[in-house]
């Protein structure tokens, strides 16, 4: 990438808040930042890095991977006990930000940390361009998803990892070129940012990104229509909201659309082809262990495409990934029989970051083309059929999808029922509400109480998008057969219950 920074020195590489950075600007912030780094010298292999909509946050991670380190983001928005625990859980004694006022850089440095400010950094005089070599199982970056003990868990991401994917991306028929102006919407806490802007860079292409504190999908509809975009990563529920208004667009520049992160309806896509009659669309499947994308699905204008229960199959492996659907024996299920989803190969992660209960829970070594391999466990029930699709039908566990991010009801439980003092039940259900978009309701097993101190609780504890929508009371919780919590019953009293937080 250093060698493709210098032949397109003079070409637009971002577009932040509307104000253009050429790839030579790109460059001298890495060399920047890259040298601060190299003076201080930071102990152990992972840098925290607050990720702001910065040309500096996009500098920092270039920096930090051309100087064989990784780095673990921080979301600015985040509650600082969450940002916390994963600077504790890392190690990491290194803190880069662009934000000078930001909370969490004042306690960083009463905890004894090292902070650097990049923004007041003067540009390097070193002309050095030159990536350090490092082994191939070295790490790149650690995201840390949402846990259902209450503890953030941290996926570990090697540069095999996402080299293989990167070499799986182009594999897929996917092109990018230094015309292109690409959407990056995605918060760089989420790996599919990495997707939206790495593969750009790599093709020379200009990055357009959307600031934190903006409706995204109307952000969006401006950057497609106004700059032109030729092509957009986006989650479904981005398309959604945007739907009451595509009778009045006509997105033509877009040449490619990726829709991933979350089930995709298809009835949504049949709507997009006609809003953007210019575009391709690919539907791109995978955990965040997978390295981004695992599986992918080019949607057709003119043939019928898959779908199971009105949402688009996430279509076949790619190139550098094994898939099996697995019974409930744990074999290996039929052609077209239901069973979760496994997948192998490079871009699988090496495992969570100190955590190995959840790694020995998650992987498993099976038989695959005669000889052992190691296997993540999705936990996605999907079917695939004859011809190698896959189609996708909802999560095994309680796992779900908001707004593209990953959650575990069992986290929000957690906090709940610590806010109680374990002295009330809680289980947290997902529903669709009227738009089709998928929100979180509370129950509580206990009378009905005030529940402003909860709600202030629980914004201090967990991230917006998993702050549940509706708080409910009820006396006694219903059970089925086994008697366990009936969460089949407690989802149908969503509907009938008005009561909002």
């Amino acid at each position: 990438m250093s060698e493709a920074m210098q032949q397109r020195a003079d070409q637009h590489a971002f577009c932040i808040t509307g104000h253009y950075y050429t790839y030579r600007q790109l460059a001298d912030r890495v060399r920047s930042i890259r040298a601060a780094i190299r003076q201080l010298q930071p102990t152990g292999q992972v840098v925290a890095l607050l990720v702001n909509d910065h040309i500096d946050t996009y500098a920092s991670i270039l920096a930090l991977w051309w100087e064989g380190l990784a780095y673990v983001p921080l979301h600015p928005l985040q509650p600082d006990e969450r940002n916390l625990n994963i600077i504790t859980q890392t190690g990491t004694q290194l803190l880069l930000h662009s934000a000078e006022n930001h909370t969490l850089t004042a306690t960083t440095k009463s905890l004894g940390l090292q902070t650097l400010c990049t923004t007041q950094l003067e540009t390097a005089t070193t002309d050095d361009t030159t990536p350090s070599q490092v082994a191939d199982n070295s790490l790149a970056y650690i995201l840390f998803t949402s846990g259902s003990t209450g503890t953030p868990k941290g996926v570990c991401i090697s540069r095999l990892n996402l080299a293989t994917f990167i070499n799986s991306f182009w594999q897929t028929g996917f092109a990018l070129g230094p015309d292109d102006r690409c959407l990056q919407a995605f918060d760089l806490t989420f790996d599919v940012s990495i997707q939206a802007f790495l593969t750009a860079l790599l093709r020379g292409a200009c990055v357009y990104t959307i600031p934190y504190g903006q409706v995204k999908y109307i952000y969006a509809a401006s950057l497609l229509i106004e700059h032109g975009i030729t092509s957009a990563a986006m989650a479904p529920s981005m398309l959604t909201y945007l739907r009451p208004y595509f009778g009045q667009l006509r997105i033509e520049s877009l040449r490619t659309t990726i829709l991933t992160a979350e089930a995709c309806p298809i009835d949504l896509i049949e709507d997009w082809f006609t809003c953007a009659p210019n575009t391709a669309i690919f539907d791109f499947y995978g955990p965040t262990e997978g390295t981004i994308y695992c599986t992918s699905y080019q949607l057709s204008r003119q043939h019928t495409n898959l779908s199971a229960n009105g949402v688009v199959a996430i279509g076949k492996p790619l190139a550098n990934v094994q898939a099996v659907i697995l019974d409930e024996n744990g074999g290996t299920a039929p052609h077209g029989q239901k069973g979760e989803l496994c997948i192998a190969g490079d871009q699988i992660t090496q495992g969570y970051w100190n955590n190995p209960e959840r790694n020995q829970a998650a992987f498993a070594t099976l038989q695959s083309n005669g000889s052992d391999t190691r296997f993540y466990h999705t936990g996605d029930l999907c079917t695939q059929l004859a011809d190698g699709n896959i189609l996708y039908y909802g999560r095994i566990d309680q796992q779900v999808k908001i707004q593209g991010y990953r959650v575990e009801l069992g986290e929000i439980e957690y906090h709940a029922r610590n806010f109680y003092s374990g002295q009330y039940r809680t289980v947290a259900v997902a529903f669709s509400n009227n738009a089709g978009l998928t929100e979180i309701a509370l129950f509580i097993e206990a009378e009905t109480s005030d529940t402003t101190s909860l709600n202030q609780y629980l914004q201090n504890k967990l991230p917006h998008y998993m702050l549940p929508s509706k708080i409910l009371f009820l006396k006694n919780f219903p059970t089925n057969k086994s008697e366990k919590t009936d969460r089949t019953a407690l989802k149908a009293m969503i509907a009938d219950n008005s009561s909002n937080h």
